[in-house]
């Protein structure tokens, strides 16, 4: 079971809400796929990593066989190729590596070489497996590092976490690709009801069957009830707002380990999700 936690904001609390739930779990597979700003591992401080490049082809060219045809920057649909000085150039950060242009090439001039975007830490705490992706900073595009952060996660076999990146981007439609089931954490604020529901949007084009937890309840809400009503999103959990969680959240503690009343919620939140538990 690979279960996506994803928010249409950031602060919502989708890396909590991931991190207490593979907790919750015992043993597992957590995924940062929040390459940009991921945090999971302030929680989990992960144990005997080890880091993997992730890299992406860009391409060379071979002046002594080019003849300036331009067939090559003609065929680029992102515009990452331009002629000057009687040679195409490049313009690496907005390649997407498709190789094409060593493709089109008559006179095979081009060839490729690798570039360094981001790593995958791996790790271990306790049973969890903590699997990082990290962006280099600068770099346009997360996907080939979130792509290299699912596929250091195991077979499948285990329960699986995926902590996704904010928002609705293609960044957050690559983390729930391969998931069973999503999680969508929201706030009870217009805010963060906004972007909830383009993110679950998102979630049904795909596919991915859904649930709701609502963070930092302080009360009821009644626009996203009604949503979730008409929806037919089931609210799953609904986290109280508690100054003693955010103090433990602010010290990088996992909260349900010093809260009896959150091991439950969470233990009830990973039975709903099909988790093994420990």
């Amino acid at each position: 079971m690979r279960v996506a936690v994803l928010s249409g904001k950031g602060g919502a609390g989708k890396t909590f809400v991931a991190v207490n739930l593979a907790a919750a779990a015992g043993k597992a597979v957590y995924v940062d796929c929040d390459v940009e700003e991921p945090n999971g591992r302030l929680f989990l401080r992960p144990q005997e990593t080890e880091t993997t490049s992730v890299t992406v082809p860009v391409p060379v060219f071979d002046q002594s066989l080019c003849d300036g045809c331009r067939k090559c920057v003609d065929f680029c649909h992102f515009n990452a190729l331009f002629f000057a000085k009687n040679r195409p150039m490049i313009l690496t950060d907005v390649c997407h590596g498709c190789g094409g242009c060593a493709y089109i090439c008559p006179r095979k001039a081009v060839s490729e070489t690798a570039r360094e975007v981001g790593v995958v830490e791996t790790g271990r705490h306790g049973d969890i497996q903590v699997i990082t992706g990290v962006l280099h900073t600068g770099e346009a595009s997360p996907v080939p590092v979130i792509r290299g952060a699912l596929r250091m996660a195991a077979s499948g076999k285990e329960f699986t976490v995926i902590d996704c990146p904010p928002g609705s981007s293609c960044s957050v439609m690559e983390s729930i690709s391969a998931a069973d089931r999503c999680i969508l954490v929201t706030e009870p604020t217009a805010f963060a009801f906004h972007n909830f529901k383009m993110v679950h949007q998102l979630a049904s084009l795909l596919g991915k069957p859904c649930g709701v937890v609502i963070n930092k309840a302080e009360g009821p809400y009644p626009p996203l009830e009604e949503y979730c009503a008409q929806a037919g999103l089931p609210v799953l959990a609904s986290v109280p707002y508690s100054r003693q969680t955010a103090a433990a959240c602010a010290e990088g503690i996992i909260a349900s380990r010093t809260d009896a009343g959150l091991a439950k919620a969470f233990e009830g939140l990973l039975e709903q999700m099909g988790g093994a538990g420990r």
